[in-house]
């Protein structure tokens, strides 16, 4: 007895090979075969691009698939086709700072493929990481991203039986494929801002001096002094922590001591809230007397700043994205080796222009 008469004997003369099948239950391949005329092997065949299917069965195949609404089954479309429809990112970004607007862009690429990501949060810990890789592994995703949570080189993940891209922190293997944002472009990016506003007594507050992207915003906002012909205030930048209570007390000593600088460029949306908070202590007004321009674009800081603030945004949606295109790219045999550059953009808000 046919799978499809079944509870359905009285009607079954009366209806076309199709109408059965619509409303009823789950469309199956079988379903589409007998629609097709051909064999479940061949409709198989033909829905999955087999080479051995001639072009007029498979265009009646897919015809009855069409009519049938059928949508193949995942798992068995990816036994199939060596594929599960999804990949996995394991992120060390806690906060999701980073992390998600990363993933956001990576979605946006994936979605168009009908590709799921499954996401893990590490928590900065290599051990926690290897458990989410093989759990992810016995998934069968069809690769991994990984999200750093700071944008300095990590320990690469070795040989790995699926493809891999490393974002944000790139991998310390030149054969990898890894993506950044470009910290010296945006230094220099944040300058050139400040001297185009009209700024020439720019001093520079940073975060924590271990990290390779502090110093690289300073190397890249020295080069647009150097060539504005500009000294940086205090003759050096000043490094702290990545917090806005190390803003506050950066900002106080810089007016004691050089009270006639008008701009600040800052090493973080954090570290520039408090800069704004010992201007408004000190009566200075933003940007009339003083411009501060911060770094990240943190939507939840730079919007609800008084008033809103500058920002350096570190283009994360587009590097989530072009992670995942070259995590494609990967996958269909074509990987890409070194590091891959994102630029920053201006976030333009009333912090820096009247």
């Amino acid at each position: 007895m046919n799978e499809d008469v079944e509870g359905d004997r009285p009607q079954r003369a009366a209806k076309r090979p199709d109408e059965g099948f619509q409303g009823r239950r789950t469309t199956t391949l079988s379903d589409v075969a007998r629609l097709a005329g051909v064999s479940i092997a061949t409709a198989s065949k033909a829905l999955n691009g087999r080479a051995q299917v001639r072009a007029e069965t498979r265009t009646k195949v897919l015809a009855a698939a069409e009519q049938l609404s059928f949508s193949p089954n995942g798992l068995a479309r990816s036994l199939l086709s060596g594929r599960s429809g999804t990949v996995g990112l394991v992120t060390h970004d806690l906060e999701g700072r980073f992390s998600i607007p990363t993933l956001m862009g990576a979605e946006d690429a994936f979605g168009s493929g009908k590709v799921s990501v499954l996401l893990c949060d590490a928590r900065g810990d290599s051990i926690r990481e290897q458990h989410h890789i093989q759990a992810l592994l016995g998934r069968r995703v069809d690769g991994l991203i990984i999200v750093g949570a700071r944008p300095d080189p990590r320990p690469s993940l070795g040989n790995m039986p699926v493809p891999v891209v490393y974002a944000y922190a790139p991998s310390d293997d030149p054969q990898d494929c890894s993506l950044v944002t470009d910290n010296v472009g945006g230094g220099r990016m944040g300058v050139e801002h400040l001297v185009a506003c009209g700024r020439t007594r720019i001093a520079i507050i940073s975060g924590d001096a271990s990290y390779g992207a502090a110093k690289d915003r300073v190397i890249g906002a020295q080069q647009a002094l150097d060539e504005a012909g500009l000294e940086l205030v205090g003759g050096q930048a000043l490094f702290g922590a990545w917090t806005e209570d190390w803003g506050r007390g950066a900002m106080r000593g810089l007016l004691a001591k050089h009270p006639d600088v008008d701009a600040v460029l800052c090493g973080s949306d954090q570290i520039a809230r408090g800069c704004l908070d010992a201007l408004r202590e000190s009566g200075r007004e933003v940007p009339q007397d003083v411009a501060v321009m911060g770094h990240d674009n943190w939507e939840v800081l730079a919007s609800n700043a008084r008033p809103p603030l500058t920002s350096i945004d570190m283009n994360l949606e587009e590097l989530g994205r072009r992670a995942a295109a070259r995590l494609f790219e990967a996958m269909e045999g074509n990987p890409a080796h070194g590091i891959e550059t994102i630029p920053c953009r201006l976030a333009l808000r009333s912090s820096t222009a009247s």
